[in-house]
């Protein structure tokens, strides 16, 4: 493939740590159905990480194992490996949640093969091969590229979310999801890095950026409500498009503005994911996550 003039020129000394995938435990054989109290629309939005992770995040792990042979420059080979470690690692234990969940009423298999679905006939490699393999793997990359971008920024919510513990949240589901978060924000830049290295266009760029966009949001939303209706529970509170106006307005879930507020950033010359904001609150939480503490005893 041809590499963009000066794509990648960035020295790695910013953000010069290993990239690995972590050994962790969680324990979610007291997690309830609605694990933020009083929130059940709130709490199926993070559920769609179990839904929509799992299949999405091995799709990227594919596209990122079938960018390697044409990445030369060593050190993002290592993150690129590092980045596809932790990424199998994430969709195994949100399918380890999402079980949990489904044993103790809310069934959601059929949704869940339909994405698995759609994410191969969408996402996957299609058996093309030499030109139209390469071409296809760059807007894969360049798609993956734009959805991580928001993946670091919710992750930065994540972790800064106060509100999460002041409600109550199960500390299992807690810890997952900042876990995840943390790991997200640490490699915010491996994926953006792969693709300007394979390819670097701007057109390209922008137009998957804008896709990843307006495929996310009504994706998230969709399935939030698809799992509020699955919800075997009595008492659901309210409707639950009155619940998410809520559930944004006091900050309990992220706002759905990010998806349009962030396009112009990203879009913006010279950006580059390392100027989100420093990581130091995502590696302070890695190296204290229960979940990790766990796994080493």
């Amino acid at each position: 493939m041809a590499q963009t003039a000066g794509a990648t020129r960035r020295p790695y000394r910013d953000e010069a740590h290993a990239i690995n995938a972590r050994d962790v435990h969680f324990d979610f054989s007291t997690v309830p159905m609605h694990y933020i109290p009083g929130e059940v629309l709130a709490t199926h939005i993070i559920n769609v990480m179990h839904l929509l992770l799992p299949e999405g995040e091995r799709a990227m792990a594919q596209a990122l194992a079938e960018s390697l042979p044409y990445i030369d420059d060593e050190r993002l080979r290592e993150e690129v490996t590092g980045f596809v470690g932790q990424e199998t690692m994430h969709a195994a234990t949100h399918e380890a949640a999402r079980r949990h969940l489904q044993s103790i009423g809310l069934d959601v298999d059929s949704y869940i093969a339909g994405i698995g679905w759609a994410v191969d006939r969408i996402l996957g490699d299609h058996g093309l091969s030499g030109r139209a393999a390469e071409e296809w793997l760059k807007e894969r990359l360049g798609l993956f590229a734009g959805m991580e971008h928001y993946t670091a920024v919710f992750g930065e919510w994540l972790l800064n979310a106060e509100v999460l513990e002041r409600k109550g949240m199960h500390p299992a589901m807690l810890d997952l999801v900042r876990w995840h978060g943390a790991e997200e924000v640490e490699h915010r830049s491996v994926v953006y890095d792969a693709f300007m290295h394979v390819d670097g266009s701007y057109a390209r760029k922008a137009r998957t950026a804008l896709i990843a966009s307006a495929t996310l949001l009504p994706l998230f939303v969709l399935s939030a409500a698809y799992m509020y209706r699955k919800d075997p529970s009595p008492d659901k509170g309210r409707f639950w498009a009155w619940q998410f106006v809520s559930a944004t307005r006091r900050k309990v879930i992220p706002s759905w503005t990010s998806f349009f507020t962030e396009v112009p950033r990203y879009l913006r010359p010279g950006f580059h994911p390392c100027q989100l904001g420093p990581m130091d609150t995502a590696l302070r939480y890695l190296a204290h996550s229960p979940a990790a503490r766990a796994a080493q005893q």
